[in-house]
């Protein structure tokens, strides 16, 4: 049984799906069983990007041991599911993960653990040391990942592994950091991390168990050109000066927070 909590103990877990009929039942009934077990009070929010198969059906259907809510993105695109999905929340803790469960729930504690602690972001990491990482089924994926981590690790703050899909964070700076997301593609991980390090948020990389799934609409053939674009973005407005209203802005809302 579930510890009782409070809204002041809760997490918001946020799962991004296009068309994952096949996989979110799954993914709803090992990522419930996981938060009803926490010692704090647990909710989901799928967010339906464009699905055109029973993906919106089954998450409003769905009953288990935590709230399970359904939220509907329009625009196509991980960046934008997430983004709809994260200013959806109202938790003191927030976070997403795949709805494939390529990465393994246990490290959901030691996430939970660091944020209670006062930390402000909390995310896997398939490169760090202690983390057991079943080796990709297609090699160009993998050769992808890896060269994708090099080019933005500076953007990140030295972060290894930006594209897991395992990040967790303090709902203020969530919400805020997503508010300024303007990625609906791939790459839109490095874009919210560097939000979240303008706002002088440490990111604090945990080791994960992970595996391929089949089944990812990620495709290195079919989206390298679109990240590549917008990690040229990214870059491009990462290093433009802050202005003095911006700065404010930002200073407002760290005090809020």
């Amino acid at each position: 049984m579930r510890p009782e909590g409070s809204r002041a103990e809760a997490l918001d877990v946020v799962i991004p799906a296009r068309d994952e009929a096949g996989r979110l039942p799954h993914g709803l009934t090992v990522l419930s069983a996981k938060l009803a077990g926490l010692p704090l009070s647990g909710s989901i929010i799928v967010v339906d990007s464009a699905s055109t198969d029973a993906t919106a059906d089954i998450a409003e259907r769905w009953s288990g041991p935590v709230p399970v809510r359904l939220v509907r993105c329009p625009t196509p695109g991980k960046g934008a599911a997430v983004r709809a999905g994260l200013l959806a929340t109202a938790a003191p803790y927030v976070g997403f993960c795949d709805a494939d469960m390529a990465t393994g729930l246990d490290a959901l504690d030691e996430a939970v653990a660091l944020l209670r602690a006062g930390h402000r972001v909390v995310i896997g990491a398939r490169r760090h040391p202690a983390s057991v990482v079943e080796a990709y089924g297609r090699p160009l994926r993998r050769l992808g990942a890896l060269t994708f981590n090099r080019l933005v690790r500076d953007l990140a703050g030295g972060v290894t592994d930006t594209q897991c899909g395992f990040k967790f964070f303090t709902g203020p700076l969530a919400r805020a950091a997503a508010a300024d997301l303007r990625t609906p593609g791939f790459a839109f991980d490095v874009e919210l991390l560097l939000h979240c390090r303008r706002r002088g948020a440490e990111v604090v990389e945990i080791p994960v168990r992970w595996h391929d799934v089949p089944g990812s609409t990620f495709s290195v053939r079919r989206h390298a050109a679109v990240c590549l674009r917008d990690l040229i973005r990214i870059r491009t407005e990462a290093r433009r000066s802050v202005t003095p209203q911006r700065a404010r802005a930002v200073a407002d809302e760290l005090r809020a927070g």
